[in-house]
């Protein structure tokens, strides 16, 4: 075989394995184009129609501001303005820099009094520190969100609170039971959820709930695990309707559904499924949830 008739052969099986490619390739965007795009990864809350999206990171710390004001019984208000200042001063986010020696989620600042760098840097110490300065603002439940967060802050642009208020508002009643079933979180992927992970999140955000370990992981980690939550203690330290305290426990699970491989929640007579990133109607074959009871099931 002379060179010339190799090398024509070598072109044609190229070509060839070029046009089959392409094709291929061809096919591939032509089939994506007919493939439903895959949700956004983020946490959203609903208010009035309107939906208020946050990233995994910060949901996961608004999801600590309001559970810290359900244990310190500070009002939803409270909350609203702590996430109206975060979102302003660090965009919720537990950031180790800002304007000269500010830090943290409030952008706190060591050297006006607010603590050493290392507490500012803790999310659970700089919350605290913020709702302590909160309450010592007489009547704060009536002041716009941009006065009580400049009297707590003494910002250099006391107005630029207003632009989150919606926002906040949204993610505050929801996250305190005021608004039931209006959190739901985009998951890919979720990785396999640990109890223990779980009930120290529990513990640190909310405190010394009653929590029940139904099920177990087994050998191989196959087996699903349910956590049960009684918000009922957080309404009898203070009266309030279990109900909605409740919808508060369950929703601050939906909102760190990502870090902790959370599957399902169920609360009441609804169940929130991280496959669907939707709440629905239990059915009647399920026996209603007992008042205050929260069940958190993890990813397997």
């Amino acid at each position: 075989m002379t060179r010339t008739i190799v090398r024509a052969l070598v072109t044609l099986l190229v070509v060839a394995a070029l046009g089959v490619a392409g094709v291929w390739g061809v096919v591939t965007f032509l089939s994506s184009l007919d493939a439903e795009p895959r949700a956004k990864e983020q946490c959203t809350a609903v208010n009035d129609g309107v939906r208020y999206a946050l990233s995994h990171e910060q949901a996961d710390n608004a999801a600590l501001l309001a559970a810290t004001a359900l244990r310190r019984g500070l009002p939803a208000r409270a909350v609203t303005i702590a996430l109206a200042t975060a979102m302003q001063e660090s965009s919720l986010r537990n950031i180790d820099y800002g304007d000269r020696d500010s830090l943290g989620l409030f952008q706190q600042r060591p050297s006006q009094g607010w603590g050493s760098p290392e507490e500012i840097l803790d999310p659970v110490y700089s919350t605290h520190t913020f709702y302590d300065a909160l309450a010592k603002v007489d009547g704060f439940e009536d002041m716009a969100v941009t006065v009580a967060a400049q009297t707590v802050q003494r910002s250099a642009f006391p107005d630029a609170y207003a632009q989150h208020e919606s926002m906040s508002r949204a993610w505050a009643s929801a996250l305190t039971g005021h608004s039931p079933a209006a959190i739901t979180c985009v998951v890919h992927d979720p990785a396999a959820g640990a109890p223990t992970a779980l009930l120290a999140r529990v513990e640190r955000d909310l405190g010394d709930l009653p929590v029940t370990v139904v099920g177990d992981e087994g050998a191989d980690g196959a087996n699903p695990v349910t956590v049960e939550l009684d918000a009922g203690v957080l309404a009898g330290s203070r009266g309030d309707g279990t109900e909605r305290l409740a919808w508060a426990v369950a929703q601050w699970a939906v909102t760190v559904s990502a870090p902790y491989g959370i599957a399902e929640v169920a609360v009441a007579d609804r169940r929130w499924v991280a496959d669907d990133a939707t709440w629905a109607a239990v059915g009647q074959e399920t026996e209603p949830r007992a008042p205050g009871l929260v069940l958190v099931t993890l990813s397997r």
